[in-house]
């Protein structure tokens, strides 16, 4: 086993013996697998493109398959083994129809068959598959960040597809990047397409908004309860707003309430989902709380994308986790794709859910959420305002994700001490470190901007964009922004990648760089970006505030 894809790599070097996040080494390599089948797909859609169209099919295939990989989503192995089998017949037939377009010298990754079902662990455990196969340090470390940032893209897309929405250039870049894994390339060239995955990435996020937005409405501010009531419940986790929809019509009338959890918190704020009365709020906080969380809610719990932990020998929600999409775990009941435009089937969820007694409190009152860049620029002219009268000092980017790191206290002491003048503006899970903190605001702003999931990190680049354009400057850099980002996951890869490419330099990025960063690849980085490792807080909050 050989893993650093996500912040809490041991060691900060990488897995090899089980994962930080509780995957096995089997599991891990079943996943290493499913990507090198991935890489095998695009090197022959690649060959199949040159006499004709981007195959949507395989498209698909790739993101939901790059998607079953990232950290926290799939943990049952014959759910991972099932997509295994769909990706060979996919690759196989893309073989087959691009004919004598085909190399005359394919890899490995494009040919290689199982005799039978033994045939695939076996594989999977091959060192072929590891990314050390590449002899030199800083070729891993290329192709690891631009694996790891597609990861995130096709997770984006994934999502925006479930509402009908896709473009064939971002399947066309994930196959010219996973093929491009299997060449020998010049360092240049590799960057160029890391460079790119950030375009892609930007081009990703507004494909979900504009899905998003349109299948639902634009988020309003919304005060969103945390408490609880009296009645039975539902957690819903994860990312999926489709999933949400589909479960929120199945249970209306029952009796049941619904709550959000995690990354699924910005829902309340969305008009569609609004006008149930049965949305009860929000119940916890951070995924990586979710052991105490899902024990103490009492209802079912509905995993819908990535965010799952294991569980812990003490808990006993096992019977009443349920998972769909790409998420999976050994024991837990699945919610099975829907069907020919149809929906999902959650009848399981409400008929478990009237058995079981309401949720415990863990807390009481509101949060403020809904801040995504149509209601910011709804108010442009007061924060434009608030700035040219020295009211507001400073906008400092604090989103991307949360994890259990102890030095992740960071964030919190950082929102705890900027000054009284500096807003902050949020989206993705990091938000837990601080959006319950008693901040108060600034002329009647909230020094505490969040606008939403991880993907809504498009909405403070929007907003940064609409900022440069109300104040006139050329350059973005020239805002009266600083970015402090936390990052755990391939989502938050693809999210600094696309900052990256929008020309945003100084990101503060913590509480570790990433692994996968030889020191040449990080040394590029930071001379063509100056991004910075974290500090001190103290040392931060004077250079945030000084524009450094």
């Amino acid at each position: 086993m050989f893993c650093f894809q996500c912040q809490e790599t041991a060691k900060n070097q990488g897995c090899t013996v089980v994962g930080a996040c509780g995957k096995t080494e089997k599991t891990a390599a079943l996943q290493d697998l499913l990507v090198y089948v991935c890489k095998g797909i695009a090197v022959c859609e690649e060959a199949a493109r040159a006499t004709g169209p981007v195959d949507r099919e395989a498209g698909r295939f790739i993101c939901k398959a790059l998607f079953t990989t990232i950290t926290n989503a799939a943990w049952d192995d014959g759910a991972i083994i099932a997509r295994i089998k769909e990706g060979l017949e996919v690759r196989d037939s893309l073989r087959a129809k691009a004919g004598a377009a085909l190399p005359r010298e394919l890899p490995d990754c494009a040919t290689w068959t199982p005799a039978d079902d033994a045939a695939i662990p076996a594989k999977a455990g091959s060192p072929e598959l590891r990314i050390t196969a590449a002899a030199d340090e800083d070729v891993r470390s290329l192709r690891e960040l631009l694996v790891i940032g597609c990861k995130g893209i096709a997770a984006y897309a994934e999502h925006a597809l479930v509402l009908g929405h896709e473009k064939d250039d971002i399947y066309g870049f994930l196959v010219e990047a996973l093929a491009s894994t299997t060449k020998d390339l010049a360092v240049d060239d590799m960057v160029a397409l890391v460079l790119r995955a950030g375009e892609t990435a930007v081009k990703t996020m507004a494909l979900l908004d504009e899905a998003n937005t349109t299948a639902y409405g634009h988020p309003e501010i919304t005060d969103i309860p945390i408490g609880v009531r009296g009645n039975p419940g539902i957690l819903i986790s994860g990312h999926d707003l489709k999933d949400m929809e589909e479960l929120l019509k199945q249970t209306e009338g029952t009796g049941v309430d619904v709550y959000t959890h995690g990354e699924m918190l910005p829902a309340n704020c969305y008009p569609a989902f609004k006008k149930y009365g049965h949305l009860a709020g929000n119940y916890g906080g951070s995924w990586w709380r979710q052991n105490d969380e899902f024990e103490t809610f009492n209802g079912p719990v509905l995993l819908t994308t990535n965010c799952l932990v294991p569980l812990k020998k003490t808990n006993t929600y096992l019977g009443r986790l349920l998972t769909t999409g790409v998420a999976s775990y050994p024991g837990a009941r699945h919610i099975a794709d829907r069907q020919d435009g149809g929906a999902k089937d959650f009848s399981p969820l409400v008929e478990l859910a009237k058995t079981c007694p309401p949720p415990a409190g863990l807390e009481s009152g509101t949060i403020t959420a809904g801040f995504a860049h149509n209601q910011v620029m709804a108010l442009a002219g007061k924060v434009v305002a608030a700035v040219m009268s020295g009211a507001v000092k400073r906008f400092v980017v604090m989103a991307g994700c949360d994890g259990r790191h102890k030095s992740r206290a960071y964030f919190t002491e950082v929102a705890e001490a900027l000054p009284k003048d500096a807003i902050i503006l949020t989206a993705g899970c990091a938000k837990y470190r601080y959006n319950k903190l008693a901040l108060g605001d600034i002329g009647g702003i909230p020094r505490v901007l969040d606008a939403g999931q991880c993907n809504d990190s498009y909405s403070l680049a929007l907003i940064a964009l609409k900022l440069k354009e109300a104040f006139g400057f050329k350059d973005i850099n020239a805002l009266p922004v600083s970015f402090d980002i936390a990052w755990y996951e391939q989502k938050a890869v693809a999210v600094l990648l696309a900052l990256l490419s929008l020309g945003i330099k100084g990101i503060r990025l913590g509480p570790t760089l990433p692994a996968f960063l030889s020191p040449n690849v990080a040394k590029v980085l930071v001379e063509k970006f100056d991004i910075k490792p974290i500090g001190t807080v103290e040392e931060d909050i004077a250079a945030i505030m000084a524009g450094r």
